[in-house]
């Protein structure tokens, strides 16, 4: 009766296992057996220097910066501390607009940039080719045109 083909596996397994583990043990050797060639001691280093360089050589400790713990400011500043911006108005022509799906486009008359516009984001129903003044508001798929009003 022949053995079965699960332990036939196991023993294949076990065989790549100990394979493995010669192979690392031979670069191991190898490794060690080169560092004494060359005269190098120990694991060598990678530093990084005052502009995030990695360097061989240790950083100038006069190029040190001390950090007060106190100076370091974690997450986002409170609203009242960031400067605001002020929405610019820019303006722009309505290349299309489906009144019964509710959106449309706007084509900026500066750089020429095509922007959504929906329904909701309108002050004043507009028509295709009625030039507009509008604010940009980040979307879900980019800038969306917004508070839309006629000229």
């Amino acid at each position: 009766m022949a053995k079965s083909q699960v332990t036939f596996n196991k023993i294949e397994k076990e065989k790549k296992r100990l394979k493995k583990r010669e192979e690392k043990q031979k670069k191991k050797e190898a490794r060690k057996a080169e560092a004494k060639a060359s005269g190098q001691k120990g694991i060598q280093f990678a530093y990084v220097d005052h502009n995030g360089n990695l360097t061989d050589t240790p950083p100038d400790p006069t190029m040190k910066v001390k950090v007060e713990a106190e100076n370091i400011e974690l997450g986002i500043p409170k609203k009242e501390d960031r400067e605001e911006e002020a929405p610019v108005d820019k303006q722009g022509k309505v290349s299309f607009f489906d009144h019964s799906k509710g959106f449309g486009f706007i084509i900026d008359s500066i750089n020429q940039e095509k922007y959504f516009v929906h329904v909701s984001g309108l002050l004043e129903p507009i028509e295709e080719n009625d030039t507009v003044t509008y604010e940009l508001e980040r979307g879900q798929r980019g800038m969306n045109a917004v508070r839309v009003k006629k000229i």
